[in-house]
């Protein structure tokens, strides 16, 4: 199987993770959403293993609730000293440049991989490494916080093969990169 790294990520209807805090709390804002199912399930049964950032690392180590993931969880960190005693199980540190990163990864026979957190997500798609996305817009616009694009040296070009909308409002849309050949 050929490596791939794939997104599955909320986000505010300007494009926003995270508020200016970096709080998630426009998530919420239609908690009924929460009730049914989105396709997550599907999507994490497709992959091998979780790859974020410190700062979704430890957003997510601060809910008041169990571990939510089942598949191996990479943090991508060159601060971080070491994952906490709780998650040491679950979750494995990595340093060092991205492509030697998931090759380390790829070596331990992960293959299919769940990219998420604003930094780490822009990271890949800096290096052309995201093969598909699925992106769900909730409708609120919150005028600042973390976005999830960043600048690119280069545009990349996806396209939607499917788009649902859930509760008359939340639009979820999912994308693959198109890639060419380069003539020479």
């Amino acid at each position: 199987m050929e490596p791939s790294n794939h997104i599955f990520i909320a986000t505010s209807l300007d494009g926003y993770i995270a508020d200016q805090e970096g709080a998630l709390h426009f998530l919420d804002t239609f908690p009924e959403i929460n009730t049914i199912d989105t396709g997550y399930t599907a999507f994490t049964e497709g992959i091998d293993a979780l790859i974020m950032g410190r700062n979704t690392f430890e957003t997510v180590a601060a809910f008041d609730l169990d571990w939510p993931y089942e598949k191996p969880v990479f943090v991508l960190s060159n601060t971080l000293k070491k994952i906490p005693k709780k998650y040491a199980d679950k979750a494995y540190l990595m340093k060092g440049e991205l492509k030697e990163v998931l090759h380390q990864i790829h070596q331990q026979d992960y293959k299919r991989l769940y990219i998420d957190g604003g930094k780490t997500i822009q990271s890949f798609l800096k290096l052309d490494l995201i093969d598909s996305m699925i992106i769900t817009i909730i409708p609120v616009l919150l005028g600042g916080g973390v976005p999830l694009f960043g600048e690119l040296a280069n545009s990349l070009k996806f396209e939607c093969f499917g788009s649902q909308v859930y509760l008359d409002r939340i639009v979820q849309n999912s994308y693959r990169r198109v890639r060419t050949e380069q003539v020479k």
